[in-house]
């Protein structure tokens, strides 16, 4: 059973905001692709809270970084990719050594099922064109960013493990 304490929302709430900030204001966005690293703070809460917790933390983001940044834009299909991102981080990394190659993994499944899956998929509703017209552009920025994205996360992880298990443990 999930525990909620003041810690936890507190924490909770301070991740939800740094996924926004990272998400729709520290990014370059364009019709077909952002990048962005609100993967970062979303995989570490994940991580430190597991799948049910990243999950909903993913899906509560997208909602409202569409409300606050995006009025009128609201997609409910990348609310569900968001879900299944804190799902995938919190599935490899919840209660699990965090090591490279683990690491490689879940932000490769993430890339396969969420990017290249579903957010495709998204885009082809959204703006009526063919899944192949947004797939190339896609994959090539998937293929450039993986190992910038494992290469950030496990260094920003393995500097704040202790923290977040002490945080965690404190609940």
């Amino acid at each position: 059973m999930y525990h909620f304490s003041v810690r936890t929302i507190i924490l909770s709430g301070i991740f939800l905001a740094l996924i926004i900030i990272f998400t729709h204001v520290l990014a370059i966005q364009t019709p077909f692709i952002r990048i962005g690293f609100g993967f970062l703070p979303l995989a570490i809460y994940a991580a430190a809270y597991g799948p049910l917790a990243g999950s909903i933390l993913g899906a509560v983001s997208d909602i409202l970084g569409c409300i606050l940044f995006t009025p009128g834009l609201y997609f409910p299909g990348f609310t569900i990719s968001s879900f299944c991102s804190g799902a995938i981080y919190g599935f490899c990394f919840y209660n699990k050594s965090i090591t490279i190659k683990r690491a490689a993994v879940a932000f490769t499944v993430s890339f396969v099922i969420v990017d290249m899956l579903l957010n495709t998929i998204w885009l082809s509703i959204l703006y009526q064109k063919a899944v192949f017209a947004f797939a190339f552009s896609r994959f090539i920025k998937g293929i450039i960013f993986m190992p910038i994205n494992n290469f950030l996360f496990y260094t920003i992880y393995k500097t704040l493990d202790k923290t977040i298990k002490k945080y965690r443990n404190l609940n």
